[in-house]
């Protein structure tokens, strides 16, 4: 079960009970650029009907080119982003582009995402919440487990915990930047404050109330500019991830893998947990030019599910458009990993097998109802899980069995973590205890009616901890590879802070070595026997592959225990 498809990370439990650098003319008279096309300026009308603003991606040499099409074809230049190829123009008729040699994709730029401009990146500096010194003496198994510890059987599972990983101060991701792609980080939780690094953070999302039909999309606003702040999560998921990554170890509910690292919010899902490719794009080389060594990315490039460069039953202009959403993640991605980033993503939540998918039922997702089932194959991909230099986590239940719902592929899944498993009964957990618990904001909990006005949880998957003197902190259960990506970013975090060298506000390492570590270090698992594995009357999904690689692990679930204490 899927329940918001948007993020690849569904709360299944509760279902249950930058833009590009301004590039136009500082002249009003300017009128054409360098290479013909007509070029924006402030107040500047839209091309006659214009249908809206689009990112044209231009292959390699190929910008003049670019540039000379958009302006035949009636369009304006309004922006140049060269680090990735891309144009931002304003299109009257996108689709008259796709015939152009030089241009590899044209996609919508719904305008959600969009900054005022891609800062800066800050100066070297330690982070603005650094983690306290460690101490001289290693703390006590007694210090190194929060109140609770005791449900987390997904840190128990892969060696986070007291006697495990944690028992290795250079184990905990000191001085480690990870970036969270996602909704946001509720950065005044108390279970995320201290390793919240509010300086560097950004959000590169303006929420949209509406959609193009005029259905309710993000809803009201909460800021006045539309822009939350860098500490605000309105959703939850993007907190409940940061949380299983980083959580401190400071006596308060629960703790991260990797509870010294410096979480950095850079922001890419709206507030109904949509993610489009600007924004992602801005996000990706935001973190690249910062030094952020790990990104988690825990969900897919609206509004295709599946994005297919020439399905016959797509029109010219959805085909273009999914051209240009692979073109510029691969090109996003590639950046990131030649400055430093290893990028960790959850696999899916559709329980498809994505070296042999057949069908596509919930794109376009975008605007709301646009859906309408589609045959895909193999040439149509999910971004950016199979996209190269990502590493794409499948999730595990308690009892180690790949989650029904996780997707999965031999050329798809590169490792395995904790997800949660509903329906993996052990004798042992029941319920939501089957889930992953983690830091959730209160507000957005309120919001969606699982605490009432007194704080009180309303739904089992809901936990409030009260510490005597101190205020009230809420965690909640949740499952999907969301859940299960978090915890490979965590590890790869550990690796980091084991074996990186001083960089750009933290420490850093190539990624293709964390890769390998995190690889060597994971726990094999065969496939199941049978290896088509029944999980009810209509699902029976096949694991391809070996004990060292398969369709269902990957290499093997992580492990921080192991990562812990590996030797180079």
């Amino acid at each position: 079960m899927n329940v918001r498809g948007r993020l690849t990370a569904a709360v299944l439990a509760v279902a249950m009970a930058g833009t590009a650098c301004a590039a136009g003319p500082s002249d009003p008279g300017a009128g054409r650029d360098a290479h013909g096309a007509r070029t924006a300026t402030p107040g500047t009308a839209r091309p006659t009907g214009a249908s809206g603003e689009f990112l044209v991606f231009y292959t390699q040499g190929g910008r003049d080119a670019a540039a000379r099409a958009v302006a035949a074809s009636g369009g304006v230049v309004t922006g140049d982003e060269p680090r990735l190829g891309y144009l931002v123009a304003e299109l009257s008729a996108p689709e008259k582009l796709g015939t152009t040699p030089a241009i590899a994709g044209v996609t919508p730029d719904r305008r959600i995402g969009e900054a005022a401009s891609v800062p800066t990146p800050p100066p070297a500096s330690p982070p603005a919440s650094p983690t306290p010194a460690p101490s001289a003496a290693t703390p006590g198994p007694a210090a190194l487990a929060d109140p609770l510890s005791g449900r987390q059987w997904d840190m128990k599972m892969i060696g986070a915990t007291a006697t495990g990983s944690y028992a290795h101060p250079s184990a905990r991701g000191r001085r480690v930047l990870v970036g969270v792609i996602d909704t946001g980080i509720d950065g005044k939780h108390p279970d995320i404050a201290p390793n919240f690094n509010r300086e560097l953070s950004r959000n590169f999302v303006i929420d949209r109330p509406k959609d193009a039909n005029g259905k309710t999309f993000d809803g009201p606003c909460e800021a006045k500019d539309c822009k939350d702040p860098v500490d605000v999560d309105d959703d939850g998921h993007g907190t409940h991830v940061a949380s299983t990554i980083g959580s401190p170890l400071n006596g308060i509910g629960v703790a991260g893998v990797a509870p010294e690292v410096s979480l950095v919010n850079i922001r890419a899902g709206t507030d109904s947990g949509y993610f489009f490719l600007k924004p992602t794009l801005d996000a990706l080389t935001y973190a690249a030019d910062i030094g952020v060594a790990v990104v988690n990315m825990s969900f897919y490039v609206d509004p295709w599910t599946f994005n297919c460069p020439n399905n016959p039953k797509d029109t010219p202009a959805e085909r273009l458009e999914q051209r240009g959403i692979i073109e510029g993640m691969r090109r996003a991605v590639a950046y990131a990993h030649a400055h430093g980033v290893t990028l960790i993503t959850a696999i899916g939540n559709s329980g498809t097998d994505l070296g042999h998918p057949a069908k596509d039922t919930a794109s376009p997702d975008y605007p709301l109802g646009a859906e309408h089932e589609r045959k895909v194959d193999n040439t149509c991909i999910n971004v950016p899980a199979e996209l190269e230099h990502v590493i794409s986590v499948s999730a595990v239940g308690p009892t180690e069995r790949k989650a029904s719902y996780s997707d999965y592929g031999v050329e798809q899944t590169d490792i395995a973590a904790p997800g949660g498993d509903l329906f993996a009964k052990d004798g042992r957990l029941t319920g939501v205890g089957r889930e992953i618990l983690a830091a959730a904001p209160a507000r957005a909990l309120r919001q969606k009616g699982l605490v009432d006005a007194r704080g009180v949880p309303q739904d089992p998957s809901v936990v409030r901890e009260c510490p005597p003197g101190g205020t009230c902190a809420y965690y909640q259960y949740l499952e999907g590879t969301s859940m299960a990506s978090p915890h490979a970013a965590g590890v790869a975090a550990i690796i980091v802070g084991r074996f990186g060298t001083p960089g750009k506000n933290g420490l850093t390492m190539d990624p293709a070595e964390v890769e390998r570590i995190l690889y060597k270090t994971a726990v094999p698992r065969p496939c199941p026997e049978p290896r088509a594995y029944k999980y009810a009357k209509n699902d029976v999904q096949t694991c391809e592959g070996g004990r060292d690689h398969n369709g269902f692990f990957g290499h093997g679930i992580v492990s921080a225990a192991r990562a812990a204490t590996f030797t180079r």
